[in-house]
């Protein structure tokens, strides 16, 4: 049996019901396949180079090197991971830079309007910062993806440094998700034999301490798992990943996204997205372009994920046609934007605002394919 083969016979023996999930009540009997989207086909690109469907727009809100619009500051090299917090009637969206030694992210604050309020730093001097993930207190967890890099929370408001997190681990940071009902936080690793951790505070809402686990699992892509304590968090002399046998590993761990009892988080090196059922405790994979029926997969370069209200989760390629990809709650893979003219660029931070009816990315090089090319994006439109 070939690969291909092998992969789908493993994923329909491990069908699961994902009991409180986003796709509550579906049965994730296989990865998701291609169809038709909720919003229709793609039209032709606009001024800007953006291809979406009817209804929808798309604006640029910051570009790398210049300043944010009706601000004086300076936007960064490299915009990454984002996601958007409330600040009083409007919003504040917040953007890594993956930069070596001089990374940490920046804020664009909104009024109600939509319109550029103020724009500034809320993490400096940092490495590499890629993705993170926001917390329910309103904090914005920075990732290094460095080895042995830390997590750093940092504060969307501004007008106070970013502090460092050293007992949520030493690795190669990518992503983090936090699950509110059992009080931990979701880590992944971007590492081609990388691990899945996740992080459980002594207070929840204080990082200052805790204990770091990583999951437990065989080399099959769906079943039951457990969690270890990892011994030595700092990761020296022996990287997390090595330190407890039997840890699953995940070939370039990315985006996380947690809702409704589900941890949805992306792998790079063999394009899947995962379902982390953690009612249940056991994983699927909710997507794999290898098993894309009659191929032709229309998404690859799996990268940076978010959610929506409707349940439909969005993907970012990097590489690939540099689109944005839905992943419906039926289980239905289908492109929502795709970048024109900037096939040497990744796409990175998709977010939507607090009430869901703005998304924001980036094109982390542009058209120049330079990381001092970074173009930060707005869409608006009927999302469901």
């Amino acid at each position: 049996m070939d690969r291909r083969t092998v992969l789908r016979a493993t994923v329909a023996g491990g069908a699961a019901a994902f009991a409180g999930s986003l796709w509550s009540g579906a049965a994730l009997a296989a990865p998701a396949q291609p169809g038709p989207g909720p919003y229709g086909p793609l039209g032709a690109a606009d001024a800007r180079g953006i291809q979406l469907p009817a209804g929808f727009t798309s604006r640029i809100v910051a570009r790398s090197r210049q300043a944010v619009a009706g601000t004086s500051y300076t936007w960064h090299d490299a915009p990454d991971g984002g996601a958007c917090f409330t600040a009083g009637t409007g919003w504040i969206y917040v953007s890594n830079s993956e930069i070596s030694a001089t990374g940490g992210a920046s804020a664009v604050r909104f009024n109600a309007d939509g319109s550029v309020a103020s724009a500034y730093r809320i993490l400096s001097n940092t490495n590499r910062n890629c993705a993170g993930g926001a917390t329910p207190w309103g904090t914005w967890l920075s990732g290094e993806e460095v080895n042995l890099g830390y997590v750093y929370e940092t504060y969307p408001q501004g007008g106070r440094a970013g502090v460092r997190r050293a007992a949520m681990g030493r690795f190669t940071h990518e992503a983090a998700a936090c699950d509110p009902d059992r009080k931990v936080i979701y880590l992944t690793e971007d590492e081609s034999s990388g691990c899945f951790y996740r992080f459980r505070p002594t207070v929840w809402g204080d990082l200052s301490s805790g204990t770091l686990e990583v999951l437990v699992a065989g080399t099959a892509t769906s079943g039951p798992v457990s969690w270890a304590r990892v011994p030595d968090p700092d990761g020296s002399p022996t990287y997390t990943r090595n330190q407890v046998s039997g840890a699953k590993r995940f070939n370039g761990g990315e985006g996380c996204w947690y809702a409704d009892g589900t941890c949805w988080f992306t792998t790079k090196g063999d394009n899947r997205v995962w379902a982390y059922d953690a009612v249940n405790q056991r994983i699927d994979l909710a997507y794999d372009d290898s098993l894309v029926v009659g191929g032709g997969a229309p998404l690859t370069g799996v990268d940076n994920i978010t959610g929506s209200r409707s349940g439909d989760l969005y993907v970012a390629e990097d590489g690939g046609n540099m689109e944005i990809v839905l992943i419906t709650p039926d289980e239905v893979v289908t492109p929502f934007l795709r970048i024109n003219g900037q096939s040497s660029s990744e796409i990175t931070g998709p977010a939507f605002s607090p009430d869901g009816t703005r998304f924001y990315f980036s094109s982390q090089r542009g058209t120049s394919g330079s990381s001092s090319g970074g173009i930060t994006y707005e869409v608006r439109g009927p999302f469901r």
